[in-house]
C-alpha cells in the first residue's frame, strides 16, 4: 500500500503581481468611465485657455502665461497645454486624453499612499492583504466618483487634477523617503520637485508642506519636534516652494482681479457661503446629485444651510483636533479634508467661483479612505467587503459615464446648469449666446431677458441682448440695451462700437460717429471702428473726414477689402479717380469676389475711355452676382457709348 502524498505548502502570493493587477484594474476602470469625455468640446474658460491662448503655441512662451485668468500665474499648467498643442493643435480629444491620464496617475499614487500608510504601526499595522484591499477600494471609489468629473472632463480644470497629482506625489515621495533605504535622497528630490511643479500649477499646492509635516507627526515621527529633527531638510525644501509661489501670486494681480480681498466680494459674505458650500460638498460626496458645472455668483442664501454648514465645519474641526491627540490616523483624515479644502473655501474670496465641485478633488480622498476603512472593519476582510466595493464602483462609474455627457458641448453644459440652478443668470446669458450663434434670435432674446430679470445690472447680458435685437431688425431697442451695458462698461470699446452701429441704423449718424470716436480713443487700433466712422461721415456729407477714416482703416488692416472699396467710393466723390481706381484694384486683389468693386472700377475705366477693360469688369461683376442691376445697366450704357462710336 502506497503512503499518502504530503500536501504541498501553499505558495506565497507575489505582491508585485497583485500590485500590477490593482493598477491595471484602476486604469481600465477610470478609462472606461471617462471614455465618453474624449468627444467633449472646449467649454467656458477652455476657450480663452486653449484656442484663445497664444502663449501655448511655443513652449518658451508657455512659461509666461498671460491673458486668461485660469492660466495666469500657472506656468506648469500652461506648459502642459502647450505640450498638448504641440502634439495635436487645438483638437479637444488630445487634451481630454491627457486629463484622463493625469487622473489615472493620481489614483495610482493615492493607492500607493494608502497601502503604505495602513501597514504602519500608527495606522494599525494591517496585513499586506488587508492594506492592499482597502487601498485599492479607496483609490478606485475616489477615481470613479462622479464628483470628480469636473476636474477630468472639463479641460481647464486640469489645473485641479494636475495639482492634485503633484500634491499626492509629494506626499508619496516623502513616505518613500521616510522609509529609508538607498534611494532615500532620490525620493526627497522627487518630493521637492513635485511640490515646486505643483505651486506652478495651482496656488492650492501651498498647503502640501503642512500636510506632509502633519503626516510625519501622525505616522512616522510621532511628534512635531521629532519630525523637525529627523526630516528638517526635506520639510525646509518643501516650504521653500512658498517663495516662487509668492512671486507667481504677486504677478497675477489677484488672478486678474477675480480673487482676493479686492475682487468685489466681502470676505465675510464669502466665508458664510463657504459654510453652506462645505455642507453641500459633503452631501454630494455621499449622494452625488445634482452635480452642477457652474453655481454662479450667488452668495449665501439660506440661514439654516449656513448654520448647518458651520456646525458641520466646527464638528469636523473638533473631531480632527481630538483625533490628532487620541487617534492620529483618524485625525489626519480630518486634517486632510480641512487643509486641502481651505485655500479655496475659507475667507479669501474667489469672486468667479463662489462654489465649485472641482475643489473636492483632493478632500474627497480622505472621505473615500475613511469610508473604506470603516466598511472593511464592519464587514471584515473577504468577499463581503469586495462585493460591496464592486457594487459601489459600478454605480459610481455609471453616474460618471452619464455625467460626462454634459461636457460634450456648450449647449448640453449650459442647459444642464440652467435646469439645476435656474437662478444662475450667467447660464441663461450663455444659453442666449449659443442660441444666437445657431440663428435662433427669438430664443436668444428670451434667454438674455431672463438673465436680466435675475440680475438687472448684468452688463454682458445687456450687451448680448443689444446684439440680438440689432440682428433681428430692432435697432431702436438695441440702442437702449447698449446704453445700459455702458453703465457698467464705460471703457469697453466694443460696446461703443455696437451702440454706434445701432444709432447708425436708426439714422442718428452724428451720434453714431461720436460713439465710434469714443471707441477709437479707448482703442486706437480698431480698424472696424475707423471703417464704421467713415460710413457715418459719408452719410453726414463729411467726405474729407470719411477719407481720413478709411485711410486709417486700411492702414491698420491692409487686408480689409471692404475698407479699400469704401475708400474708393469716397475718392470718386472727391474727384480723385486715379486713387479710387487703385483702391478698387486693391479690394479686388484681396477679395476677387467683390462684385461691387468690379462694377465701380468698370465705371471709372469707362469714364477714362478704356471701354474694353470696363466691359470686362462689368462682365465679372455680373458673373459674380447674377441679376446685379447696376452692372447690367452699366453694360447697357457702355453698349450705347460704343454704338455712338465711343463718344460719351
Amino acid at each position: 500500500m502506497m503512503a499518502p502524498k504530503k500536501p504541498r505548502p501553499a505558495q506565497a502570493r507575489d505582491p508585485r503581481r497583485a500590485l500590477a493587477l490593482c493598477a491595471v484594474a484602476i486604469g481600465v476602470a477610470v478609462g472606461c468611465a471617462y471614455l465618453g469625455s474624449l468627444g467633449g468640446a472646449f467649454l467656458f474658460d477652455d476657450i480663452d485657455s486653449v484656442p484663445g491662448n497664444p502663449t501655448i503655441r511655443h513652449l518658451f512662451d508657455a512659461l509666461f502665461p498671460r491673458g486668461g485668468a485660469t492660466v495666469t500665474g500657472r506656468p506648469v499648467l500652461n506648459v502642459s497645454l502647450a505640450l498638448n498643442y504641440a502634439l495635436g493643435g487645438v483638437n479637444p480629444w488630445g487634451y481630454h486624453a491627457v486629463s484622463i491620464a493625469i487622473h489615472v496617475a493620481a489614483s495610482l499614487v493615492l493607492f500607493g499612499i494608502v497601502r503604505r500608510t495602513l501597514a504602519m504601526p500608527a495606522a494599525g499595522a494591517l496585513s499586506p492583504a488587508r492594506a492592499l484591499a482597502i487601498a485599492f477600494a479607496s483609490s478606485l471609489l475616489w477615481a470613479l466618483h462622479p464628483l470628480q468629473t469636473e476636474s477630468v472632463a472639463y479641460v481647464i480644470q486640469r489645473a485641479e487634477s494636475l495639482m492634485g497629482f503633484l500634491y499626492l506625489l509629494t506626499l508619496y515621495a516623502f513616505i518613500r523617503h521616510a522609509e529609508g533605504g538607498p534611494r532615500k535622497a532620490l525620493w526627497s528630490g522627487v518630493a521637492f520637485l513635485s511640490c515646486l511643479l505643483g505651486v506652478g500649477t495651482k496656488e492650492s499646492m501651498a498647503t502640501a508642506p503642512l500636510l506632509v509635516l502633519l503626516y510625519d507627526r501622525c505616522f512616522v515621527s510621532g511628534s512635531f519636534g521629532e519630525s523637525w529633527r529627523r526630516h528638517r531638510s526635506v520639510l525646509v525644501g518643501l516650504m521653500a516652494s512658498w517663495i516662487p509661489l509668492a512671486l507667481l501670486v504677486a504677478g497675477t494681480g489677484g488672478r486678474s482681479g477675480t480673487a482676493g480681498f479686492g475682487a468685489g466680494v466681502s470676505w465675510w459674505a464669502y466665508l458664510l457661503t463657504q459654510f453652506e458650500a462645505v455642507l453641500h460638498y459633503l452631501k454630494l460626496s455621499v449622494w452625488p446629485y445634482p452635480l452642477v458645472g457652474d453655481y454662479g455668483r450667488l452668495l449665501a442664501g439660506s440661514p439654516v444651510a449656513v448654520a448647518l454648514g458651520a456646525c458641520a465645519a466646527v464638528l469636523i474641526g473638533v473631531v480632527t483636533g481630538i483625533g490628532l491627540v487620541r487617534s492620529p490616523a483618524l485625525g489626519f483624515l480630518g486634517a486632510w479634508f480641512l487643509v486641502t479644502l481651505a485655500p479655496s473655501s475659507s475667507f479669501i474670496p474667489v469672486a468667479t467661483e463662489i462654489m465649485a465641485e472641482h475643489r473636492m478633488y483632493l478632500p474627497l480622498a480622505s472621505l473615500a479612505v475613511l469610508a473604506c476603512v470603516a466598511l472593511e472593519r464592519r464587514l471584515g476582510p473577504g468577499r463581503g467587503f469586495t462585493g460591496v466595493v464592486f457594487v459601489a464602483a459600478m454605480a459610481l462609474a455609471a453616474l460618471t459615464v452619464e455625467r460626462c455627457k454634459v461636457y460634450q458641448g456648450p449647449l448640453e453644459f449650459w442647459s444642464d446648469v440652467a435646469a439645476k440652478v435656474p437662478a444662475n443668470a450667467g447660464a441663461w446669458n450663455n444659453l442666449g449666446v449659443i442660441e444666437a450663434d445657431r440663428g435662433r434670435g427669438d430664443a436668444a432674446i428670451a434667454d438674455f431677458r431672463r438673465a436680466l430679470h435675475l440680475v438687472p445690472a448684468f452688463a454682458t447680458a445687456h450687451y448680448n441682448l443689444g446684439k440680438a435685437l440689432a440682428a433681428g431688425g430692432r435697432p431702436g431697442e438695441a440702442v437702449e440695451e447698449f446704453r445700459a451695458a455702458l453703465v457698467s462698461l464705460p471703457n469697453d470699446p466694443s460696446v461703443h462700437c455696437r451702440l454706434g452701429e445701432a444709432l447708425d441704423l436708426v439714422g442718428r449718424h452724428a451720434d453714431a460717429a461720436d460713439e465710434y470716436r469714443v471707441a477709437l480713443k479707448l482703442d486706437p487700433g480698431r480698424a472696424d471702428a475707423c471703417f464704421d466712422l467713415g460710413g457715418c461721415l459719408v452719410e453726414l456729407g463729411e467726405l474729407r473726414g470719411a477719407d481720413e477714416a478709411y485711410q486709417a482703416a486700411v492702414r491698420l488692416s491692409p487686408g480689409y477689402a471692404e475698407a479699400h472699396a469704401a475708400h474708393g467710393n469716397v475718392l470718386v466723390q472727391l474727384g480723385r479717380p486715379a486713387e479710387a481706381m487703385a483702391e478698387y484694384r486693391e479690394a479686388i486683389r484681396i477679395d476677387p469676389g467683390a462684385a461691387e468693386a468690379h462694377n465701380n472700377l468698370g465705371g471709372l475705366l469707362a469714364e477714362a475711355g478704356r471701354l474694353a477693360e470696363a466691359r470686362a469688369e462689368f462682365g465679372r461683376a455680373l458673373a459674380l452676382k447674377p441679376g446685379y442691376k447696376d452692372a447690367s445697366d452699366n453694360l447697357e450704357w457702355l453698349r450705347a457709348i460704343e454704338a455712338r462710336g465711343g463718344q460719351k
